[in-house]
């Protein structure tokens, strides 16, 4: 080794799912020590998710105080505690790839759990929880909706639905709405779109399972800010999951079962000259990183990860060539602004954060830690506690800002820092303060 650490970006290898070896239980664990060896020997992630104080808990209780005393059965406790944000990836690991090491701790705490799903399923509580278009096509009936959601917040039922499925009575859950996200917009015909830089100047809609069907207010106010700056804005033909839930819990079929439905129909939208925007960082990152990966000798795939945006990066590449509307009108003071994980392993650099900074007399305190929320990881039972314990620095950096608003584009993520309040106030999506701003 000529040197101690990489001082390259970190690159990443292509997703060998579809190779049986990828699933060899005994080279996994191989590579699981190596890994493992090297972060012991290093240890600077533990500040990050649980993956690490488990694996260095398990090293300095074992017999040999090295990884060769820790039980191979131990190792899962690990990759358990893993939730794929990719911050000790892009952020603190010193030995990804191109260094020589090779080390991908998510990727490989993925192939784990893809070669535990293949061998074992999953169990009902998790299959469930991933089956976000099933919840919310349920859950979203009318009377269901308000059944649900009134039961969501009953301390009797949670107490019985931690019980019996595992589902912490503290986590926070969810709302569920009757109507979606796709049926309170319409569809522009795309005429009168203006290019900038690389943006054609029409957007289509990816709406999501969660912006579609438990925060279609967002979605609303994406649509309203970018109407405001003369952007048309349509929707897909078809839509399913982005995959993202199914992809944590080690489910590769599934996605690319969810791709086969959601790739054709966004790149002939990429064929007509829309670009594509997701209001949720998990999904974009889906279309932008984890899918290219998972299929990279797929041209469509490739053609849709050059064209989907971050809603904030897309308002900012508008402004950096004179197409975005600063004709703000109204105030949103101190923001406390959680930068979500899976926007800042985008590497498009605060979008947001420099967005709301346009806005007249604003001040934000951008707040660059996880919130521990993970889609469902906060959710769970025997997790709910630890995801708590992650977010408290960003619940202790809200509180110190006294804001006017506290926000994160990641709307999990916000309900989390709510929770870990307490105090019964709700964040604000900052594309909801943008709306704010323009008035409109």
């Amino acid at each position: 080794m000529s040197r101690e650490g990489s001082l390259e970006a970190p690159t990443r290898h292509n997703l060998d799912w579809t190779n049986p070896e990828f699933y060899n239980e005994d080279k996994l664990f191989d590579e699981l020590e190596r890994v493992f060896d090297i972060c012991h020997g290093c240890r600077r992630c533990v500040s990050l998710c649980e993956s690490f104080p488990t694996l260095f808990d398990l090293v300095d209780e074992s017999d040999t105080m090295e990884v060769d005393g820790v039980k191979k059965a131990d190792y899962w406790k690990v990759v358990d505690q893993c939730y794929l944000c990719d911050l000790c990836f892009l952020t603190k690991c010193p030995y990804v790839p191109p260094h020589e090491w090779d080390l991908d701790f998510p990727h490989l705490m993925l192939q784990a759990k893809a070669v535990k799903f293949k061998k074992e399923g999953a169990s009902f509580r998790d299959k469930t929880l991933s089956s976000t278009d099933a919840l919310g096509k349920f859950a979203g009936i009318p009377v269901v909706a308000g059944v649900v959601n009134t039961m969501n917040n009953n301390g009797a039922f949670r107490s019985v639905l931690e019980s019996t499925f595992g589902v912490h009575k503290n986590a926070t859950l969810p709302k569920f709405h009757s109507k979606p996200l796709r049926k309170r917009i319409s569809a522009d015909d795309g005429a009168g779109a203006e290019p900038a830089g690389p943006t054609t100047g029409k957007v289509a809609l990816f709406a999501t399972c969660y912006g579609n069907k438990n925060d279609p207010q967002s979605g609303e106010d994406l649509v309203a800010v970018l109407r405001h700056n003369n952007i048309p804005v349509t929707l897909a033909d078809k839509e399913k999951c982005c995959g993202m839930p199914k992809l944590e819990l080690g489910d590769l079929e599934s996605v690319a079962a969810a791709k086969e439905v959601n790739i054709p129909a966004l790149a002939k939208l990429v064929d007509e000259g829309w670009d594509i925007i997701a209001p949720v960082p998990s999904c974009v990152l889906m279309f932008k990183q984890e899918l290219p990966l998972m299929f990279p000798n797929d041209p469509d795939v490739a053609k849709v990860r050059d064209a989907m945006y971050d809603p904030f990066e897309y308002l900012m590449l508008r402004h950096k060539h004179g197409k975005l509307n600063t004709d703000f009108n109204g105030e949103v003071g101190v923001v406390a602004y959680h930068a979500a994980c899976h926007q800042r392993v985008q590497r498009i650099g605060p979008k947001t954060r420099e967005f709301l900074e346009l806005i007249p007399n604003t001040k934000v305190d951008m707040i660059e830690r996880c919130s521990g929320h993970d889609g469902t990881y906060a959710v769970k039972k025997e997790f709910h506690e630890n995801s708590m314990k992650i977010a408290r620095p960003v619940v202790n950096r809200v509180k110190k800002a006294e804001p006017n608003y506290y926000s994160s584009d990641c709307a999990m993520a916000g309900h989390q820092i709510a929770n870990g309040l307490g105090d019964g106030s709700e964040p604000k999506h900052p594309i909801t303060l943008a709306r704010i701003a323009y008035g409109i």
